[in-house]
């Protein structure tokens, strides 16, 4: 199955899922510099990245800028319902989506696409529903581990050199 299209969501999935305040009430959040590696991976491959996540905040938007991410989707509840609408917009069927969460309102579009997948962090019931789970937790890594595999060993050799090339 050829993916043509990959949602993430993004606490506990490019995150720890913690949140963390400083004193003045500021919210903090810890990326890992990996998964922006998952996201350039995509892009060589010409495969959108779409963030879906329930939370809301400037840090996710300010990320998404940073990597070039155009289709980012904050404070969703109903996750499998902006999927639809994005594939849709973007003729590409679920069925050749990828999407990669973590957590309860996950699940639905977990088991609505091509192929999902967790991080190793993620609750038994979140892997009993994936077609893979990450040897990494999420924040560290998970997301580039996530497209590698979707991708496959020969494609990222080759966007690899590709990249050693332009450096």
């Amino acid at each position: 199955m050829q993916i043509k299209l990959v949602f993430t969501d993004i606490d506990g999935v490019w995150t720890d899922g913690g949140m963390y305040y400083d004193q003045l009430g500021n919210e903090l959040k810890k990326f890992h510099t990996y998964d922006s590696a998952g996201v350039l991976l995509c892009r060589m491959h010409d495969i959108p990245v779409v963030v879906i996540t329930g939370e809301n905040t400037e840090i996710v938007a300010r990320r998404c800028t940073k990597l070039g991410i155009t289709h980012v989707y904050q404070g969703v509840k109903n996750k499998l319902d902006v999927a639809r609408r994005v594939a849709g917009e973007l003729g590409v069927p679920l069925a050749e989506a990828a999407y990669m969460g973590d957590d309860v309102p996950d699940i639905p579009l977990l088991e609505a696409v091509g192929f999902s997948g967790a991080p190793a962090n993620a609750p038994e019931y979140v892997h009993s529903r994936v077609r893979y789970v990450t040897a990494k937790c999420g924040g560290e890594g998970a997301f580039r581990e996530f497209v590698e595999t979707l991708l496959g060993a020969d494609r990222v050799s080759a966007s690899v050199k590709r990249w050693l090339e332009g450096i």
